[in-house]
């Protein structure tokens, strides 16, 4: 599976990187297993012939020859990467496998002698490195857009002949992870979680609870977050960034501003947009309880359009309850609200209105007024917002596995355990007879295309905790 690893302003750098030992030493036998010239010679196996800094400067070549301006990060950088369970490719099969991905996005089209200059750089044995120049030989810069994209048809082709295991489809609903960098820096600062993470979480609550763009950005700054708008020539509001404070780049000289875009697919301002709710009048924690029952009913007869408006708002209001969620369990909501993100985003879909999601962004707006009833409720009030939550997810579980969103359905069943395994931390026994809501035979409207969806049999009994949690959330594989 390709996957971007950011560009870079330095390639001798980024080679120094790959043929090192790596940050923990676990980078083994690095070496060149391709190129965009037959028989280029491998620093680390002919040194003799071929030093890292000659290899660099061969790179470099086209981009200092450019006549026009030169790209501020012209070095392109991607992984490839197998499932751990796949065989062990030989080195002329990642070779055929870096040509093909280099042509695919762009890099070095089949038949194109004047196309930029690239390597593959293997160490270890899952995995390549390409790292490329952004200017091609014949002066001009590449055509790049969609690189990801078509490399991942590519990938599939591989899969497909070689029998690898297949990945995960590319529906632009992963969650985007911090790339190393962003994580050493972290680390440096000796922070729990890097800017980008932060970041995402508190977008993601203020776009929970948000109800027109000017509520947005206060809430946003707020916060205590930097706040960068962009307008258009007639001065409407089209865009933002946000930074945190004490982040900044190029040695303290300015922040690392992040777009909505560049943090979540779905935290574009348009995309957040479509999830603004008017504003309600706060209702009591009993209410909202209810509230969340009467959706996950809704949810669990919802077709494949209306669902999707639905699984947004569930998603709106799990980063609701992670803000306001005691100390005893906010660790666990925290990690069910991450988890079902991905669950939150349907593929190809735009459209966000559902029958459900009035109460979902009713019961947020409650949590958002009225946090503190949680907690002089004490641990019944906290057991039974959990039990409610459970039951919403578990409907967002089976509408996904209706239309086959595999990775969606993953997502969302890891949310359930980790709101499950909060429900056991509140110190109260759950309800003997819990209120159940979910009708008993549940009619979910299946993908076009695919057969009837038959549920299972309902036993009339209570939901209960898994002894083993589900299987990962798949929140995009990384290769």
């Amino acid at each position: 599976m390709p996957k971007k690893a950011g560009s870079g302003e330095s390639t001798a750098d980024l080679l120094a990187y790959l043929f090192g030992p790596g940050n923990h030493d676990e980078h083994t036998d690095p070496h060149l297993v391709a190129a965009w010239t037959p028989g280029l010679p491998c620093p680390a196996r002919n040194p003799g012939r071929m030093t890292l800094s000659d290899l660099a400067l061969l790179l470099d070549a086209p981009v200092d020859a450019l006549r026009g301006p030169r790209p501020t990060e012209h070095v392109w950088h991607v992984s490839v990467r197998n499932e751990p369970d796949d065989r062990v490719l030989s080195d002329a099969e990642w070779a055929t496998v870096a040509a093909e991905m280099a042509a695919a996005a762009g890099i070095a089209p089949h038949g194109d002698t004047q196309a930029c200059r690239w390597v593959a750089v293997r160490h270890a044995d899952d995995h390549i490195h390409l790292v490329a120049t952004l200017a091609r030989q014949d002066g001009r810069h590449p055509r790049i857009r969609g690189d990801i994209p078509n490399m991942h048809t590519a990938a599939r082709t591989f899969e497909t002949a070689w029998d690898l295991a297949p990945m995960s489809p590319l529906d632009r609903t992963a969650r985007r992870a911090p790339v190393t960098g962003e994580r050493e820096k972290a680390t440096r600062r000796g922070l729990a979680e890097s800017a980008r993470e932060s970041l995402q979480r508190t977008v993601r609550e203020a776009t929970a609870l948000a109800t027109d763009d000017a509520d947005f950005l206060t809430r946003l700054r707020d916060a205590g977050v930097r706040v960068r708008e962009h307008h258009d020539e007639n001065g409407a509001l089209d865009g933002y960034a946000v930074a945190l404070p004490g982040d900044r780049a190029e040695r303290g000289t300015r922040p690392v501003w992040f777009s909505g875009r560049t943090l979540a697919y779905d935290l574009s301002l348009p995309r957040i947009r479509e999830r603004f709710h008017p504003a309600v009048a706060p209702a009591d924690l009993a209410r909202a309880h209810t509230r969340i029952r009467e959706a996950a009913t809704l949810l669990a007869r919802a077709g494949r359009a209306e669902g999707a408006g639905d699984v947004a708002a569930l998603g709106d209001l799990l980063a609701a309850a992670a803000a306001t969620a005691p100390a005893s369990v906010r660790d666990q909501v925290r990690a069910a609200a991450a988890a079902f993100e991905q669950a939150s985003r349907t593929p190809g879909t735009r459209t966000l209105h559902g029958a459900a999601r009035a109460h979902f962004k009713a019961s947020a707006r409650a949590l958002e007024h009225a946090p503190r009833t949680a907690r002089g409720g004490g641990a019944p009030a906290v057991l039974t917002l959990l039990i409610a939550l459970v039951e919403a997810v578990e409907a967002a579980t089976a509408w996904h596995r209706a239309q086959h969103h595999d990775a969606q359905t993953r997502a969302a069943a890891q949310a359930a355990a980790l709101l499950r395994e909060a429900a056991t931390l509140t110190g109260a026994p759950p309800p003997a007879r819990p209120t159940r809501t979910v009708p008993r035979t549940v009619r979910v409207t299946p993908a076009a295309g695919r057969g009837p969806v038959v549920a299972p049999p309902d036993t009339g009994a209570p939901p209960r905790a898994c002894s083993a949690p589900p299987p990962s959330p798949g929140t995009g594989r990384s290769r």
